[in-house]
Formats: C-alpha cells, sequence, structure tokens
C-alpha cells in the first residue's frame, strides 16, 4: 500500500437536520453531546430505543448548513423517518443530503500532506473539522481523513487526491473502521446492543453528563452501577468462509448458548477476516471463542488500540 489511499464511502448516506432548533431536537434523541458540538468538532454516537438498544451508529458534524448525520445507507431512510415522528412542531427539517455530496475516504502515513495540498484544509486534531466553501475534511481516528465535497466540486477534488494516492475499496476502507474499533451498526444488528457494548463509550460516542434521550436510564444505569458483561472485541477468523454481522460466536463457558455476536466484518490482508465482535467479557478472558458452533472455528483476538476493559 503506498503513503496514501482513497476510497469511495458510498457505503454511507447524509441526514441533513437544520432550522433554529436542531440542535435541541437532536441533543434530546442522540447519545452524544450535540450541544457541545462545535463546527470544528466531529463525533461518534447512537440513536436508541426506549429501552436504550441501538437502532443506529453514526458520525455526526455540523457547518453552516445544519447538522449531518452519516450512517449506512440501508438505514439512512429507516432512521429519517423514525426521528422525523418527533419533530412535531419544532422548527427542524430532516432532509436526505447523500445525493448532495460525495464522500472520500483518505488514509496513509502521507494522507495529511495530500489532504492539506489537495484541498487546502487538514486538521490537526482527532474528530477535528475544516470547512471551505464547497467541502468538508474530518480528522478520523486512526490518521484517517473522510472528505465530504459537493457535487459539483469532487470531480477536481478526487482529481488532486488521485495525483497522490492509490485507489482502494469500500471494504479496506471498512476494514480501517474495524481495526480502529469503530462500530457500525447495520440492518443485522439493530437492537441487538446498549451502546457500551460496542465500546460507543470509549469512543466519545456517549454522554453521561446530558439530560434524558430515548434509552438514556438504561445506558446510564449501566455505566453507574457497572453491570455491563459484554464488549466489543477485534478478532480474526480464519478461513476463507466469511462470517456475516449478526453471527452468533460461541465459548465452553456457555455450551449451546451463545457469548458473542459479530458487529462488522472486513477481509484482513494478512488472511482470514478481522471482526468487531460483541463477547462475554468472561468468555474473552478464557481466550477460547468459536464462530458458529461451540466446535467452530476459532477466533484470534487481536489488540484495540484504545483500552476497552
Amino acid at each position: 500500500m503506498s503513503g496514501a489511499n482513497c476510497s469511495s464511502l458510498s457505503q454511507f448516506g447524509l441526514i441533513r437536520f437544520s432550522g433554529d432548533d436542531a440542535q435541541t431536537f437532536l441533543h434530546n434523541q442522540l447519545s452524544c453531546d450535540v450541544a457541545a458540538l462545535a463546527s470544528s468538532g466531529s463525533t461518534y454516537g447512537a440513536y436508541c430505543t426506549p429501552k436504550g438498544r441501538m437502532l443506529a451508529s453514526f458520525l455526526l458534524w455540523r457547518s453552516d448548513q445544519g447538522y449531518f448525520m452519516q450512517l449506512p445507507s440501508s438505514l439512512r431512510e429507516p432512521i429519517q423517518k423514525q426521528l422525523s415522528k418527533f419533530i412535531l412542531r419544532s422548527k427542524v427539517k430532516a432532509a436526505d443530503a447523500s445525493g448532495d455530496w460525495t464522500l472520500i475516504g483518505l488514509a496513509g502515513k502521507d494522507a495529511a500532506a495530500l489532504a492539506q495540498r489537495a484541498i487546502g484544509q487538514a486538521p490537526q486534531a482527532e474528530h477535528g473539522v475544516a470547512h471551505t466553501l464547497d467541502v468538508t475534511v474530518i480528522r478520523l481516528p486512526g490518521d484517517r481523513f473522510e472528505i465530504a465535497a459537493a457535487k459539483d466540486k469532487a470531480p477536481r477534488v478526487l482529481e488532486a487526491l488521485a495525483a497522490g494516492a492509490e485507489k482502494t475499496t469500500q471494504e479496506y476502507w471498512d476494514w480501517l473502521d474495524i481495526k480502529a474499533g469503530i462500530p457500525t451498526i447495520l440492518p443485522a444488528t439493530q437492537e441487538a446492543f446498549v451502546p457500551q457494548m460496542v465500546n460507543l463509550d470509549l469512543i466519545g460516542g456517549v454522554s453521561f453528563e446530558k439530560g434524558c434521550y430515548p434509552g438514556q436510564e438504561i445506558v446510564a444505569r449501566m455505566h453507574y452501577r457497572g453491570t455491563l458483561k459484554q464488549r466489543m472485541y477485534l478478532a480474526n477468523v480464519p478461513g476463507s468462509d466469511r462470517p456475516q454481522p449478526g453471527d452468533k460466536l460461541y465459548s465452553p463457558a456457555f455450551g449451546e448458548q451463545a457469548s458473542g455476536t459479530i458487529v462488522n466484518v472486513a477481509p484482513s490482508p494478512d488472511g482470514g477476516f478481522d471482526t468487531l465482535s460483541v463477547i462475554q467479557i468472561a468468555s474473552a478472558d478464557q481466550g477460547d471463542v468459536r464462530w458458529k458452533s461451540p466446535t467452530g472455528p476459532a477466533l484470534k483476538l487481536l489488540a484495540l488500540p484504545y483500552r476497552s476493559t
């Protein structure tokens, strides 16, 4: 892999929230601290059911055009519809912005220098955001950048990036998210986890200081009472058979009862498939976790880039 690589991120959709009440509305619906989000920052977060189960995970940023929520394209429409039910008389408009922007991922040791040359902006701090008239640049964990370029500007941005970056696939970007320990909720895993199970509290996606939002009581109770029994782990599954999000995991202590669930999967450059998997902490500590059945392929647990226990 060269010093920089770029990927099309068309696997994601965008919802734009605008209007005088957009900040208050989102702050009261999402797990992250929307009120504290400046135009120079971004955050991960969750949208939960009243029982604290995640309907979606997302990346959120703001500009003078409003708040932008990025999530898998497969969830954009249902989440937009669900949130819109609660707008009522608030001065908020939720709109599909997916067609207005081209999303590009930029990674590698030379990514910052390339972003600076191509766009004139490369935020220094993780989750930092820089805006030009028609391009937003976000610095993500793992020395990566996401570029949201207005459709008419995108060809020029892509041309400038192509001069210094190798083109890679969407799956490669998904793998980078996995290696960075960033979970993505998909249709197969909706309502399967509370935010802490997928480490969202460890990557800044949960505020325990803010007031009520759907599921807040459950999320807060788990935090303050220390009742969390599952966490998300990085693991490799050997072989050529591809695991799928939502697949169950097993371990000796739980017998035929599942002890975990696969969250995200991507091919590993080193062979097999790297996964983010929610696993019973006790099972992970024992080190014997298997895919599909108690006698299935054994997972090799790998180190996350942040402390998970």
